[in-house]
């Protein structure tokens, strides 16, 4: 099935894809590749998801967040691919921050939320590599922040 077929398919709605509040772009394309700056966590409202996993949130409310991220990945790369997201061949690499307290030591399990999430979406070609990165602070606040890179037909 085709990423618009699965999105129909899981009934979800991606966010609108948000222009940049700093200096950077959104998303940058260099031959094949497409570049997604980090998302952060934003939920259905667009209120900000603030905090720390490990005091302020737990390991499943962190995945919920990595999974907002990922929406908001999704909804830059269709903007970025003209509203066609067949131009994506597939993902290549997440990196996912986590703000989290220094025992907490599940930040794979949280950035679990962003690759499961791509991964429905793209099928097959949503397996990516992946890092996961525990922080002291993010910006805004947030509690997760992922960035992602694809590769383009």
């Amino acid at each position: 099935m085709s990423a618009d077929e699965n999105l129909k398919n899981l009934n979800i709605k991606l966010p609108k894809a948000n222009d940049p509040v700093g200096s950077y772009a959104a998303t940058r394309i260099s031959g094949n590749l497409l570049y997604i700056s980090g998302q952060i966590s934003i939920d259905k409202n667009g209120n900000l998801i603030k905090g720390k996993l490990g005091k302020d949130y737990n390991t499943e409310e962190g995945y919920e967040a990595a999974k907002r991220c990922a929406l908001s990945i999704i909804s830059q790369a269709k903007k970025a691919c003209g509203d066609d997201l067949s131009k994506i061949k597939s993902c290549l690499k997440l990196t996912g921050y986590v703000n989290s307290t220094d025992d907490f030591t599940e930040q794979p399990k949280v950035i679990n939320g962003a690759s499961d999430l791509i991964k429905s979406i793209f099928d097959e070609a949503g397996s990516h590599a992946r890092a996961a990165v525990s922080t002291n602070s993010l910006p805004l606040g947030v509690a997760v922040e992922v960035d992602a890179i694809f590769d383009l037909n």
